[in-house]
């Protein structure tokens, strides 16, 4: 019985034994995951009280949304032509003699330009003339003889018609002669020459390029679709590189009478007021034609618009209250209908009224309902008609 009764308590003993480590591991496993738990509830209580704090106002600028007046045009590039151009020339062949024109000066109609040798065709005229003289006096002799009887009709018709053709071969040397003496066929500006006074000149020769530049035309292309925006008497403004900041205004003289059949557009005309003489023929320059009546739209700079797959949108600053009560302007987006643009600017149809607090840039960073602060020392360009600079 005594053995039976050691080992009946031995057992129990045994076991508490077993347990006693299982227990210390389930203890520091339980320690572990309260400290676990402490911390991510400190950092869930943090995140709360984060979440709980206004968000920092986004940096803007806005503007009021204003109405303009907008001049509906017509756009196109071209070339600058003389109303009046001509490469001078001479009809007959000859030694220069003196050239009466420095290249670059302006010239008067019928200025002398080039005087080419003319003594043995002055010579011949002389001549001719003195041929002419004698003819005149024969016929005149002839015919009072012809009074009394003397000589017949036919003698003196002969005269007469003798007399005809040496005044003709007189005149055809005057010609010859005044062709040596190359004069400016209208007022304009003389441009550069390669002749020099000895040289031998040929007819149909290039002696410089004569042309007026007050006024002066621009020629440019319009497309079909805009002809009927393109009217006689219109106004014109031309601006062309090189002559910055420097725009000329005419108005459209002529309409070509029929259309490129390869390209559809119809050439143009406009005659442009040209008092400095800085437009030379054969510039590039463009050419913006004021067409209809001027209309009126609600203008922002293209800044503020920003388009998307599902819509154009712009962003428009609102004011509210805070939990402090405390006056806040935050940000409301809002689709919108956009019209017409100009250089930086961009009409819009709907979706915005006149005055509305329009934020034209650091849209990117905002939502709906996000608080914004604005500063205007940095505003995006609004120019309706922007001239590109180089720094």
């Amino acid at each position: 019985m005594a053995d039976v009764n050691n080992d009946s308590l031995a057992q129990p003993t045994a076991r508490r034994r077993l347990w006693r480590p299982m227990l210390i591991m389930i203890g520091v496993v339980l320690v572990i995951v309260a400290i676990i738990a402490g911390v991510k509830f400190a950092q869930i209580s943090a995140m709360i009280a984060q979440a709980k704090q206004p968000l920092p106002a986004a940096v803007v600028t806005a503007m009021q949304v204003p109405f303009d007046d907008w001049q509906p045009t017509v756009t196109a590039v071209g070339s600058i032509k003389a109303v009046r151009g001509v490469d001078v020339t001479t009809e007959a062949g000859g030694i220069v003699r003196s050239i009466g024109f420095t290249p670059g000066q302006e010239v008067a109609a019928q200025a002398l330009l080039v005087q080419l040798n003319a003594d043995s065709d002055i010579a011949l005229l002389h001549s001719l003339e003195a041929t002419a003289d004698l003819a005149a006096i024969v016929l005149k002799r002839d015919r009072a003889q012809l009074a009394v009887n003397a000589v017949s009709q036919a003698q003196v018709d002969t005269d007469n018609a003798d007399l005809k053709a040496k005044l003709a071969a007189a005149e055809q040397q005057r010609a010859l002669v005044a062709q040596k003496t190359i004069r400016a066929p209208f007022a304009g500006r003389i441009g550069i020459t390669a002749v020099n006074p000895g040289q031998y000149l040929n007819p149909g020769d290039k002696i410089a390029t004569l042309q007026t530049f007050d006024p002066i035309y621009i020629d440019f292309n319009v497309p079909q679709t805009q002809l009927e925006a393109i009217a006689v008497g219109q106004k014109v403004s031309v601006t062309a590189d090189g002559l910055s900041n420097q725009t000329f205004t005419g108005r459209v003289s002529t309409i070509d009478t029929r259309f490129d059949p390869t390209t559809r557009n119809v050439t143009v005309e406009a005659s442009v007021a040209n008092p400095g003489k800085n437009l030379v023929p054969g510039m590039f320059a463009r050419a913006v034609v004021d067409s209809g009546a001027v209309l009126r739209y609600l203008t922002v700079p293209q800044t503020a618009v920003t388009y998307n797959p599902y819509g154009t949108t712009v962003f428009i600053a609102l004011s509210s209250k805070n939990d402090k009560g405390e006056d806040v302007l935050t940000a409301q987006q809002t689709f919108i209908k956009t019209g017409p643009t100009r250089g930086d600017q961009v009409a819009i149809l709907s979706g915005v009224k006149e005055g509305d607090l329009l934020i034209t840039s650091g849209q990117m960073k905002l939502k709906n309902g996000s608080p914004v602060q604005i500063d205007n020392s940095a505003a995006p360009l609004n120019d309706a008609a922007p001239t590109p600079q180089e720094h």
